[in-house]
């Protein structure tokens, strides 16, 4: 999570942007092993990908390292992880395709908003701490649904309903910063439209 007053830097290679390449890269690894069954390793590159999407922001704030390419590759590498889960899950029928189709929609729904953002001189807008709590649940929740391929009958049937309850945490959570960001869109299209207008208005004086 980048505070938003603090000064981003251009800088490229930095420890907290290795770490988010480094999950990137991981992406096609973690869903290529649930796609074969390896769940166990499947279960530990999820486990690790959290810990470093953790570490990332921790190392950014430690060491004064926020960058403007930080700012867009953590959010990306958590939305393909997020994507990742959900089909390799989905397509093992570990979990149900309207779940991939709820999550989906979310982040399609806010993709269709960077042209207009591009357009009066915006970039994607930064993450929010319940965007980032609503992502944190949902890479919690993905282990814990690998986690019952891999342990006993007797303490799957426990891990199931955390992971659920994660998910649905997750989903809300994901969906609430939707409508906070479109919200956000909409405080900008107003603004675009009153500059343009004021604009205008001092144009037809002149």
């Amino acid at each position: 999570m980048v505070d938003q007053n603090l000064q981003l830097s251009d800088r490229v290679i930095t420890w907290p942007n290795a770490l988010s390449a480094l999950r990137l890269l991981l992406v096609p690894v973690f869903l290529w092993m649930i796609l074969i069954d390896q769940n166990l390793i499947a279960f530990a590159i999820l486990a690790f990908s959290s810990f470093t999407d953790w570490l990332d922001g921790f190392l950014a704030r430690k060491l004064n390292q926020m960058t403007r390419l930080g700012q867009l590759l953590d959010p990306a590498a958590d939305r393909l992880f997020i994507l990742a889960s959900l089909l390799g899950l989905a397509i093992t029928a570990k979990v149900p395709w309207w779940l991939v189709l709820v999550i989906v929609a979310r982040d399609l729904t806010l993709f269709f908003t960077l042209p207009f953002l591009a357009k009066v001189g915006y970039g994607p807008l930064p993450v929010t701490y319940t965007g980032k709590a609503g992502t944190f649940a949902l890479l919690y929740a993905f282990p814990l649904m690998l986690l019952p391929e891999v342990v006993p009958q007797e303490v799957a049937v426990w891990i199931y309903p955390i992971a659920w309850a994660f998910a649905f945490w997750g989903i809300w959570l994901y969906w609430w910063t939707g409508f906070i960001y479109l919200r956000q869109v909409h405080n900008i299209r107003k603004s675009a439209l009153l500059e343009s207008a004021i604009l205008n208005h001092e144009e037809e004086r002149v």
